[in-house]
């Protein structure tokens, strides 16, 4: 008898397609990154990122309470200070945007975990990620300023920190002064992989942080490069890394599939601003259909290799899946 192959048959209905599913997503893979800012009932969309906001403390607090309610246990925190200087000094400052809203979350929504972007881009006048001397980001003295920057988000209470600025040495150097501050419990999540990537431009918008001058390739990857992709997050994971991350995400899912079966830590990839606005944009447009997209897009960074999805879509897509 001539048996024919019939893969068909498990996709024959829903309810089979559901029972034999390889890849499922879920809320507790989410983390939903947020922008806060200063001043009270403030809840600005940006314009290049239609859903997502500028927060106020008392308007974010509600935004994270509505996404626990949804099911969306982590969120990720980006500060916009009013006051900018050439060393990012409000990223480090005590009562710094980031710090009050950490504070501010660890008091009213106290089962979220709270995750703290490390980097000095978003503070400085300049817009560069460190220190910059005659056009120049000085990788070692930025290193200082991004550990102090570590202490004061962990002393507000922040659960997680998240270092993205790319300089060499950035992870030892945080891990050291957490340690010695006497936070060694504190994990990292580390922006081990990041590209130069032009998928930034929305967030740049969101967190007014783009560059006065030139640009960040000379710190951040050529996205060329694979095999660089590996000496970064190799040189992380010696460095004391507890979480190893890919960004942007999905121009980049071959990276994210070679960092998940080279290291044993927990991967996380950053479906970046741009990626969520050329979905709204074509979404509005009436060219697809932006919740299948969304999930499709989503349900490939993790097929990837991705066990953490950072992601605008977070609130949005909690529900549906839940």
């Amino acid at each position: 008898m001539n048996l024919i192959e019939r893969p068909r048959r498990l996709r024959r209905t829903a309810g089979i397609r559901a029972l034999v599913r390889e890849t499922r997503l879920s809320p507790d893979d989410f983390v939903y990154p947020l922008f806060v800012c200063e001043g009270e009932g403030i809840r600005r969309e940006i314009g290049s990122m239609p859903g997502a906001f500028n927060l106020s403390i008392d308007e974010l607090v509600k935004e994270v309470e509505a996404a626990r309610s949804a099911g969306v246990r982590s969120v990720i925190l980006f500060g916009v200070p009013d006051e900018k200087d050439a060393t990012g000094a409000q990223a480090y400052a005590e009562d710094g945007i980031t710090q009050r809203a950490i504070r501010a979350l660890k008091r009213e929504v106290k089962e979220t975990l709270v995750i703290a972007d490390n980097c000095l881009c978003e503070y400085t006048d300049h817009g560069h990620c460190g220190v910059v001397e005659d056009g120049e980001v000085l990788n070692d003295p930025t290193l200082d300023l991004l550990a102090r920057t570590a202490v004061s988000q962990a002393e507000a209470g922040a659960d997680i920190i998240a270092p993205s600025n790319m300089m060499d040495g950035f992870v030892v150097a945080i891990r050291e002064a957490l340690d010695e501050a006497g936070f060694e419990h504190i994990p990292i999540m580390s922006y081990a992989v990041k590209y130069a990537s032009g998928f930034y431009g929305p967030f740049r918008e969101a967190a007014q942080s783009a560059p006065q001058f030139g640009d960040r390739r000379g710190y951040q990857m050529d996205p060329a490069n694979a095999r660089e992709a590996m000496r970064e997050a190799e040189l992380d994971y010696q460095q004391g890394a507890d979480m190893l991350m890919v960004k942007p995400a999905l121009p980049y899912l071959d990276i994210i599939r070679a960092v998940r079966e080279r290291f044993d830590l927990p991967i996380a990839a950053y479906q970046v601003s741009g990626e969520y606005a050329m979905i709204k944009a074509a979404a509005r447009l009436g060219w697809i259909d932006e919740e299948r997209v969304a999930l499709e897009s989503l349900t490939s960074i993790k097929r990837a290799g991705a066990d953490i999805i950072l992601t605008y879509f977070a609130r949005e897509l909690a529900n549906r899946l839940s």
